[in-house]
């Protein structure tokens, strides 16, 4: 098995193994699920550090308002008298007006911040450096843990806005965000190594050689984006 230790520009990212015969069709794939699922990891492990911490999502028309303007405005959460977290919640005001303030109770904010602590660690880069490989299988442990976590917190759901649950459903809406420039869509991944753009129509093989246990470094960007830099590694 060749063994690519895979970067974005100079970050470390993961490593993956892939047999000398994988097409690189299906090689730039599956290097573009783990990076965008591990991404995914990381999304939702933010917001679940919010849930934990100030409640579920306001719904969209609510957020950023003063308490005066809601009442005004007679605006309800709805959702929020339904999401309510398992054995009670703590009221702890959010600041920046996204979430209503009804927090989970200190046990259960544990099991939050548990499981994101554990969710973070199946994907963390540090598997780099101790030399072991991070699969889509284990991105999606990592993400059925969190979704796990917050089923105990909160058994009713969560609204269908908030964006724990569209990052679960597959349904999340990452335009204009900041999040959304790191992510690179698996039509538009290309590979590189060595200064050469790995072609999804050749086989790793013919770039790296027969040997199975070769180490490259490769690099992952849109297919858009300018040739890598070559540089002493």
């Amino acid at each position: 098995m060749v063994l690519l230790h895979v970067k974005r520009g100079d970050e470390s990212q993961f490593l993956l193994q892939a047999p000398g015969s994988t097409e690189l069709e299906e090689l730039t794939v599956q290097v573009a699920r783990v990076y965008n699922g591990r991404l995914k990891v990381q999304r939702v492990c933010s917001e679940m550090e919010e849930l934990a911490e100030h409640g579920v999502f306001l719904p969209p028309n609510m957020q950023g308002l003063t308490d005066d303007q809601i009442e005004d405005l007679k605006l309800k959460d709805e959702w929020g008298e339904k999401c309510v977290p398992s054995a009670g919640s703590v009221f702890k005001k959010d600041d920046i007006g996204r979430r209503n303030g009804q927090a989970p109770n200190e046990k259960m904010k544990q099991v939050l911040k548990k499981t994101i602590e554990e969710a973070k660690a199946i994907i963390s880069k540090k598997h780099v450096e101790a030399n072991v490989c991070v699969t889509m299988e284990m991105v999606k442990d990592a993400l059925d843990q969190l979704r796990g976590a917050v089923m105990i917190v909160y058994p009713m759901g969560l609204p269908p806005y908030d964006p724990i649950r569209m990052e679960f459903e597959n349904k999340e809406d990452l335009s204009g965000s900041q999040a959304a420039l790191s992510v690179i869509s698996e039509s538009e991944a290309q590979l590189w190594w060595a200064a050469k753009e790995l072609r999804r129509t050749k086989k790793l093989s013919d770039y790296v050689g027969k040997n199975e246990k070769t180490k490259i470094i490769v690099k992952i960007q849109r297919q858009s984006a300018k040739a890598v830099v070559r540089r002493e590694l």
